[in-house]
């Protein structure tokens, strides 16, 4: 125990609360939990104070997370943005909402899953890139080769949008999984999203994701495998096109290019749509169209 004795300088808040945060991240990674990314999350350690009606200080509630889940849309991926309440592990949240499912108003918009439902997230470590994830077996349940891949998928890519994952390794009820399933799908340690490409539509949009709240400008990013990488981006809302915008993909088919494009908008409509598609070199019609359903901040 320690003593303060007369004349001595008593610990300072700071100093405890240092203490205080170095134990508690000590005994998290005691108990196997990752150290979860934070780039992409804006968390409010100590959210500031509001005086109440007696002058009391109220403490302002921290923002919510905003999360990529992707899910699929058709046989090809599709992505959600879901809202969590304020969290420090962003990667645990993202795959326990993944396991949930897409909501009602996802799956209006064709988004779905080849997750096993009550498939349980058992643990989460991120360490030197590598996410290593245990669940429990059900998600191992059922499904032909193209469910087992699918649902893979979904997983290495819900992760991998966190700067500090670059590969998963799987784990089933706590041993390390060599094949998934009656298909037999080999599972090698380091799973990366270059190994599920196929996944990825010819427009693969990332930001928004079904469900976005878009202020103006937002950004339209994510890849795409057209020719001449040039598609149509076009934003309408209240019967009304809003914006209609060329996007230029960094390469064309048959390769894959990374596109990131600003888009302004001006509107009082609360919802709306993001419409991606390219266009038909003989005829001019739509081709692998994608439909985003979104909301506008008020």
């Amino acid at each position: 125990m320690r003593r303060t004795v007369p004349g001595s300088a008593r610990p300072r808040p700071r100093a405890v609360l240092a203490a205080v945060l170095v134990t508690l991240v000590a005994a998290l990674a005691a108990c196997g939990a990752e150290p979860e990314p934070t780039a992409t999350v804006t968390v409010t350690a100590t959210p500031p104070a509001s005086a109440g009606a007696t002058g009391t200080p109220v403490a302002t509630p921290a923002p919510p997370t905003t999360l990529s889940l992707y899910f699929l849309r058709g046989e090809k991926l599709g992505v959600a943005e879901r809202r969590v309440p304020s969290t420090t592990m962003p990667a645990t949240a993202a795959l326990k909402a993944l396991f949930e499912g897409p909501s009602p108003a996802e799956a209006t918009a064709g988004l779905s899953s080849q997750v096993p439902p009550g498939t349980k997230l058992r643990a989460l470590r991120i360490e030197g890139g590598v996410a290593t994830v245990d669940l429990s077996a059900r998600f191992a349940a059922g499904g032909g080769s193209l469910s087992l891949t699918a649902r893979v998928a979904e997983v290495v890519y819900t992760l991998t949008q966190f700067p500090t994952v670059k590969a998963v390794d799987f784990r089933l009820e706590g041993a390390a999984v060599l094949a998934l399933g009656g298909e037999g799908l080999i599972l090698e340690a380091g799973q990366r999203r270059a190994d599920w490409r196929e996944f990825e539509p010819l427009i693969f949009v990332e930001k928004p994701g079904v469900g976005a709240v878009l202020s103006s400008p937002f950004v339209l990013s994510g890849t795409a495998s057209v020719f001449e990488g040039a598609f149509i981006a076009r934003l309408v809302g209240g019967g009304s096109r809003l914006a209609d915008v060329p996007v230029q993909a960094t390469r064309g088919a048959p390769g894959r290019g990374r596109f990131r494009e600003t888009i302004a908008f001006d509107t009082t409509s609360a919802s709306g749509t993001v419409v991606v598609f390219d266009q038909s070199m003989e005829d001019g019609s739509r081709q692998d169209e994608v439909r985003i359903p979104v909301t506008f901040a008020q």
